[in-house]
């Protein structure tokens, strides 16, 4: 008999994870409960098995439930889920990239091994994510027996489970943040120093692709030490001071940026050439 599965949250990625463990018969879905019900109702739409809920005792006793809500309200769902449904045996787990499965503490006092997987992706486009979900990544940890469950069901759908520190997990979707979010920032940065320099922001988008595409691609192709070029990685401190003195005349705030980038990459050209002995 296929093992029952309720979804409590319904965002985009409950959804995705919900229509894909359908989808592949990994578990059977059996409520869907959100804040209201025309919200459970799509999620039900969208993930094409279930019933929608909107209370917590109107869930029915599962093998696994997911909690896909937002990480402020994780442990107040993991509490009224524990109080409402008998865990004893079945595995609950969240989804949050920054908080360890340690958040659910109440559903672990009631008997139930707990867990957390973190997929590694964007959800804009819940559906787009569904239809390509092959090859997504999925930072996993928690209880060894609710890991044993799960990540089998995981693979079938396409994933690649990756273990995790617990004590990290905080560092762990920091990486994501470096990876993407402080990408873009650092991008931007050098979009402004070119028109700074008197060039149309769309010219400088094309001057600094090859640079930050070709310089991603080595990180990935070689590691970030054997990528690292420019005045640090020479040794070059006087360019160095000298820019820095040049940005944060300009522009103070970027001024920091670039002070506060000096030492990490210092350390960085170190590690691209060891010292001699």
């Amino acid at each position: 008999m296929t093992p029952g599965f309720n979804l409590i949250g319904a965002g985009n990625v409950g959804r995705v994870l919900g229509r894909l463990f359908a989808r592949h018969g990994c578990f059977n879905i059996q409520q869907v409960l959100t804040r209201s019900m025309a919200s459970a109702r799509d999620g039900v739409a969208f993930i094409g098995a279930g019933d929608a809920v909107e209370r917590y005792d109107q869930l029915q006793p599962a093998a696994v439930h997911v909690l896909a809500v937002g990480d402020d309200q994780i442990a107040d769902a993991c509490a009224a889920l524990a109080s409402a449904v008998p865990l004893a045996g079945s595995v609950v787990f969240h989804c949050s990239g920054a908080l360890a499965s340690d958040r659910l503490q109440s559903a672990r006092d009631a008997g139930a091994l707990v867990a957390s997987v973190h997929p590694i992706r964007s959800f804009a486009d819940p559906s787009v994510v569904a239809a390509h979900f092959e090859g997504t990544f999925c930072g996993i940890e928690g209880d060894a027996g609710a890991l044993a469950r799960l990540t089998p069901a995981l693979t079938a759908i396409g994933a690649r489970p990756v273990p995790i520190e617990a004590s990290a997990k905080t560092v762990y979707h920091a990486a994501a943040v470096f990876a993407s979010n402080y990408l873009v920032t650092v991008l931007d940065a050098a979009l402004r120093c070119y028109q700074a320099a008197g060039i149309p922001e769309p010219v400088a988008r094309q001057m600094a692709q090859p640079l930050a595409s070709e310089s991603m691609a080595n990180v990935f192709r070689l590691g970030a030490a054997a990528a690292l070029s420019g005045p640090i990685a020479r040794g070059d401190m006087a360019t160095v001071e000298r820019q820095q003195r040049a940005v944060a005349g300009w522009d103070a705030e970027t001024g920091e940026l670039y002070q506060a980038l000096v030492a990490p990459t210092a350390g960085l050209a170190r590690r691209k050439t060891p010292p001699r002995p």
